[in-house]
């Protein structure tokens, strides 16, 4: 700092000393003189002859003033060009300083010898980090709401408070779930050097780990307690989706063992195959693509809804006669379409916020695309569902226009960070397709899903991980992209660095995978889960309480409506 500020004053010292406008008022004074003289002198020869050496003279004078007007131009700029490097030398000294500083950055400085103080780069970087993930969970856990409001609308006005209760019950019980075992399984260690050595994780139970104590200071924090509250809302969604899969038929005491399990340990173990750095993750050079989620959180859901319906069986009456079906209507659309809003706004947290930081230019413009494409899928997958069910019923249905836009929303979640907008689109159409055809045929195997869960997340859900992988934008310029952000997957060929040819089988070999993984996993302990309760007379409610009503027969008040006229 101190050379900072004495070249800094030579600089300025030197520029005040030099003052080239002294010189050229100089010169413009004998100019004038010189003109005055010419304009006011004699017309004699001899004074002709007088005026001649003088005008020599000036002109000889004038040429050194300007070579020492230009010589003392130079040097101001080579003075200018050495400030603006010594001041690029002090922004960067702390730069390279801890390009050599290898210590760990603490809250409480240099309290020893291998720790040293935040830098102002890096307390800013961290504190960015932190409202980005804050801010983005806390949209992801609003969309809890979307889920409320999406599956009371669904069932028939009798069961709301039931089906609300479910939905409260799966943030509270899945976050003890989380708390317990659920994080400390999906991320905990023990790792290596950037993969897991195990199956799922064995450390950091009960938040064990999140803090260090150092002596005489308190406790050093760390970024866990964010990763925690992220990945906390993603582990209750992916069990609220089966809440909706379920409804109107099963007991609440039962459930409630079903959602402990599945946030504590069910779902937990496919995080720890995935986002923990598990085996997915290094199964070939690029690993499986799932950015936000769309297998590992939607499918996961979506099949436990599908084996919880099978085993829990239909809603009684649902496929007795023809005419029955209508009793089974949604009670209000008013209350599905705000649930559907609530979710696609909810859903820019879930997809935008997978970027898990937000403290470089590069990273804001990812969260950008993937709100770009998100934006594209919702819209396109619901205008797709609508058409085709306008073709079939040559009526308008709001229900699947609104379905339509989640199985969009959840088709782009695998792939929203590695495609583009045309593939965002085509992605979209597809997932509404699907979503359609696995609607009708669940009907038709006469498997009751009120809110259609396994056809929107299930369905939408494995085929969304298929396309991040087929459709990476690498497509066009072939090379794949995955997990690399703006860049191609690399690989060494003759000691150079280029685009990895093979990537794009790797990448669609791993998502492969990760959907034949994760549903078999998912479907074999839900099976373990919900089959023991529906034996022992634990999981199903009985006929009369079905027919009764949930609010009625279990709840205080015994309606969730007051209708007064």
């Amino acid at each position: 700092r101190s050379g900072q500020w004495q070249s800094s004053r030579c600089f300025h010292s030197s520029r005040q000393e030099m003052k080239p406008q002294r010189a050229t008022f100089l010169v413009a004074c004998i100019v004038c003189a010189v003109s005055n003289e010419i304009a006011n002198g004699a017309t004699s020869d001899a004074e002709d002859a007088d005026l001649a050496p003088k005008v020599k003279m000036l002109e000889k004078f004038v040429a050194l003033q300007q070579a020492k007007l230009e010589k003392k131009r130079q040097t101001i700029k080579n003075a200018e060009e050495t400030l603006k490097q010594l001041q690029f030398d002090v922004n960067n000294v702390e730069g390279r300083r801890l390009a050599e500083d290898t210590r760990t950055p603490s809250i409480f400085e240099e309290y020893d010898k291998d720790h040293r103080k935040y830098t102002d780069v890096e307390n800013l970087q961290s504190a960015m980090d932190h409202l980005w993930l804050i801010l983005c969970g806390a949209l992801v856990m609003f969309m809890q709401a979307g889920f409320a409001m999406v599956e009371s609308g669904c069932c028939r006005a009798k069961n709301v408070q039931n089906i609300l209760l479910k939905n409260l019950t799966d943030v509270c019980v899945g976050t003890i779930g989380w708390l317990f075992f659920g994080w400390a399984i999906a991320q905990g260690g023990p790792h290596g050097d950037t993969y897991r050595k195990s199956f799922f994780g064995t450390e950091e139970f009960f938040g064990v780990g999140f803090l260090t104590p150092v002596k005489g200071h308190g406790y050093e924090p760390s970024n866990k307690m964010l990763n925690w509250f992220f990945q906390w809302a993603f582990c209750s969604a992916a069990s609220t989706i089966v809440s909706g899969g379920v409804a109107e038929r099963v007991n609440f005491p039962g459930y409630c063992v079903f959602s402990l399990l599945m946030t504590g340990f069910v779902y937990p173990v496919v995080v720890a195959w995935t986002w923990g750095y598990g085996w997915l993750a290094e199964m070939n050079d690029v690993g499986y693509m799932d950015f936000a989620g769309s297998g590992i959180v939607h499918m996961a859901g979506g099949v436990a809804a599908l084996v919880g319906a099978i085993i829990a069986g239909p809603r009684t009456g649902r496929f007795d006669s023809p005419h029955m079906p209508q009793e089974f209507d949604p009670h209000s659309l008013p209350l599905i379409v705000l649930g559907t809003m609530i979710l696609w706004f909810g859903w820019y947290g879930f997809n935008c916020g997978s970027t898990l930081s937000m403290n470089k230019a590069s990273t804001g413009m990812l969260a950008a695309q993937v709100a770009m494409n998100t934006t594209i899928a919702g819209a396109t997958g619901g205008l797709t569902v609508f058409m085709i069910r306008l073709n079939r019923l040559h009526k308008y249905d709001i229900g699947g226009f609104c379905n339509g836009i989640l199985a969009g929303l959840v088709s782009i979640t695998a792939g929203c960070s590695n495609v583009t907008c045309l593939s965002a689109f085509i992605i979209a159409v597809i997932g509404g397709i699907l979503y359609d055809g696995c609607s009708c045929l669940m009907r038709v195997l006469k498997i009751d899903d009120p809110i259609d869960a396994f056809a929107v997340h299930g369905c939408g859900g494995a085929w969304g991980t298929i396309a991040a992988a087929l459709l990476d934008w690498g497509l066009y310029s072939n090379h794949y992209n995955g997990w690399n952000g703006w860049s191609c997957a690399t690989i060494e060929i003759d000691g150079k660095t280029v685009c990895n040819p093979g990537a794009r089988g790797q990448g669609f070999a791993a998502n492969l995978v990760e959907v034949l993984a994760i549903g078999a996993w998912v479907a074999a302990w839900s099976v373990v889960i919900f089959l023991p309760l529906r034996l022992s007379g634990f999981l199903r409610a009985a006929d009369v309480v079905q027919e009764k009503g949930f609010d009625s027969a279990k709840h205080s008040p015994s309606k969730a409506y007051v209708m007064t006229h």
